[in-house]
């Protein structure tokens, strides 16, 4: 390990250079060693209890979440740092283009330099297990003296000319990969890196998985790996996937369900109604309750019936957003918020729709203005070469009885809150075509192992929401002062919850200060917003890939994506929770023989102007 001190952002620790990712810095390429590595007593913890609940373990104590240690000024001597592991260690002379793992030393100190004086670059491939998330060194030596034709002579097979290698580019081998050869000065043989990337060509040559991470030392006790290799890139995209989890910090507010559940369950008659246990009283009693309360007699049942051990055991991502969406609708409600925190939210409803389109006002149902919100991400860990592959955590220490840690970084922003009529969107959703069109993503999405646990279920108002959120990102780009990279989305569509969801949240948080500059969340107030809604659904309305784009049925990644491409509804990928997946013009904009959640707005506000439609 070199000690190379060099700044990142506070954000980039987490992604995209967070734990096991590859880096390069100041003509190093380095890897980022799991949170086992960090000095702990330099690393701030964070506190979100509402995230660290999701990342428990069973059998493991509960989670750490830790910020990577920062510094203001000039980073010195004594600044806290984070480890970072040299990778690939094999590297070549940009001068004499001599290829080795060894680094010059001088007074004691690591330098990047060849004994000539070049300049040491890494070698450009590493090889990543296919199945399994690992991740090593292409044995330059081992593989230059393997192969299958006739230059494998004896010479070259007990040749130990370990220092004679060589990194050089043939003029007369064509162009591409044909043309870069490892040479070996000792034994005469040559070797293109064509013979390299081709399928089961390291099988071939003998190379086999070391069943570890680079910053994993071999008498770590760990398993072996008998998945295939595949030489890569080494700053490709498929070696890193990351897997985030984050949740913002609002109060704990209870659903609706849970309010309604908690007032029966504390009514004078809700024993009595239990220890008849179905019989032919519990209907009548059920009444007496749903009359005091103001709730329905089968929702009382419900509750007396339920299975508490199966109720208390959901405890995924949708929980999380079950309490942020009853946050949201309570503020909204509330209008404006004259609290003080870390979640302010100012609240529109009510008649605030009445100059909108009456086709825009009947699906939205209010909008908040969120002056302040505290988010916090954390990275859980990370996959290779595919999304299918094994999990590796951010925290690989062996002891059980540690707390595990996982990087984490608080952001503090603004945003827009949208809320949707649920009646409205529950009529539309029952629609025939409109399940029809859904249906299609559902299949699919099945289809995929990777897809089911990382993707949300694409019913009908999850695609329409998620697509209108990416619409209006498009157009608030123009508008906002930030770019559609700084804005995210988060979206609260869900009909098989206890509370049913229809909303989406558009925001900015910055990592690296205290908070943002305004220019999203003045947006959001309702005459500012409708006219910029009007306009992602007009931008909407024809894309440059018409009419290929509206009549597609298969586009995007692992054709997970309907009418929706570059050309209209696709923002950057790290601003959207699905990867850009599970969008669909159509079911917004109608097309076909599909309706739209919001099919006769432009005609409505076109009518108006007096524009043909």
């Amino acid at each position: 390990m070199q000690n190379i001190k060099h700044d990142l952002r506070l954000s980039e620790t987490v992604s995209p250079f967070g734990v096991g990712a590859i880096v390069d810095i100041r003509g190093e390429s380095l890897i980022a060693p799991d949170t086992s590595w960090w000095e702990k007593k330099t690393a701030p913890e964070i506190h979100c209890d509402r995230l660290v609940d999701q990342l428990l373990q069973a059998g493991r104590p509960r989670p750490v979440l830790r910020q990577a240690p920062a510094h203001a000024g000039r980073a010195g001597r004594e600044t806290f740092s984070l480890p970072y592991w040299r990778f690939p260690a094999w590297r070549f002379c940009e001068r004499c283009l001599k290829l080795s793992k060894l680094t010059g030393i001088v007074k004691g100190r690591f330098r990047n330099r060849c004994d000539c004086g070049g300049a040491l670059v890494p070698m450009r491939y590493v090889t990543v297990c296919k199945s399994r998330s690992h991740v090593q060194d292409v044995p330059w030596f081992k593989w230059a003296h393997r192969g299958h034709d006739k230059g494998v002579t004896e010479e070259v097979r007990v040749c130990r000319a370990y220092k004679e290698l060589r990194f050089v580019r043939s003029s007369t081998s064509g162009e591409g990969l044909a043309s870069l050869r490892v040479v070996c000065d000792g034994c005469g043989r040559s070797r293109p890196l064509s013979e390299l990337v081709g399928e089961g060509s390291l099988q071939r040559d003998g190379i086999r998985c070391e069943g570890r991470q680079p910053w994993q030392a071999e008498e770590a006790g760990l398993k072996a790996c008998d998945a295939d290799l595949v030489a890569v890139q080494r700053g490709a995209t498929g070696n890193y996937l990351a897997e985030r989890v984050s949740a913002l910090d609002i109060p704990e507010d209870k659903t609706r369900s849970q309010e309604i559940a908690g007032s029966v369950r504390g009514h004078d008659y809700f024993r009595r109604l239990v220890d008849d246990n179905g019989g032919p009283k519990s209907e009548t009693i059920a009444g007496w309750i749903a009359d005091e309360l103001g709730v329905s007699a089968e929702d009382v049942l419900s509750i007396a019936l339920a299975d508490e051990t199966e109720t208390g055991s959901d405890n995924g991502a949708s929980v999380l957003k079950d309490g942020e969406w009853a946050a949201f609708v309570k503020k909204v409600a509330a209008g404006k918020d004259k609290t003080l925190g870390n979640f302010v939210v100012d609240g529109w409803c009510g008649d605030c729709f009445e100059n909108a389109p009456a086709e825009l006002g009947r699906v939205l149902a209010g909008v908040g203005q969120v002056q302040r919100v505290r988010e916090v991400r954390a990275l859980k860990g990370f996959r290779r070469h595919r999304a299918d592959a094994d999990f590796v955590s951010a925290d690989l220490g062996q002891d059980p009885k540690q707390r595990p840690v996982y990087p984490a970084l608080e952001l503090f922003g603004e945003g827009i809150f949208l809320q949707f009529d649920e009646a409205s969107i529950e009529a539309w959703e029952r629609l025939p075509d409109v399940q029809a069109r859904a249906q299609i993503l559902r299949g699919r999405r099945e289809q995929l192992d990777w897809a089911r646990s990382r993707l949300d279920d694409p019913e009908p108002r999850f695609i329409a929401l998620h697509t209108i959120a990416h619409l209006l990102i498009r157009r608030l780009a123009f508008a906002s002062g930030y770019s559609s990279a700084s804005l995210q989305e988060r979206i609260y569509a869900s009909s098989d919850r206890p509370d049913r969801t229809s909303g989406i949240l558009i925001y900015t948080a910055a990592g690296d200060a205290q908070g943002t500059l305004g220019g999203l969340v003045r947006l959001g107030a309702p005459q500012l917003l409708v006219p910029l809604l009007l306009s992602a659904l007009d931008d909407a309305d024809i894309c440059s890939n018409d009419p290929v784009c509206i009549e597609s049925d298969r586009q995007g990644s692992a054709q997970l994506n309907l009418s929706a491409c570059h050309g209209c509804a696709l923002i950057s990928e790290t601003s959207c929770e699905s990867g850009n997946r599970l969008l669909d013009r159509q079911l917004v904009l109608g097309g076909g023989e599909v309706t739209g959640l919001l099919t006769g707005v432009l005609p409505e506000v076109r009518t108006r102007l007096g524009v043909d439609t």
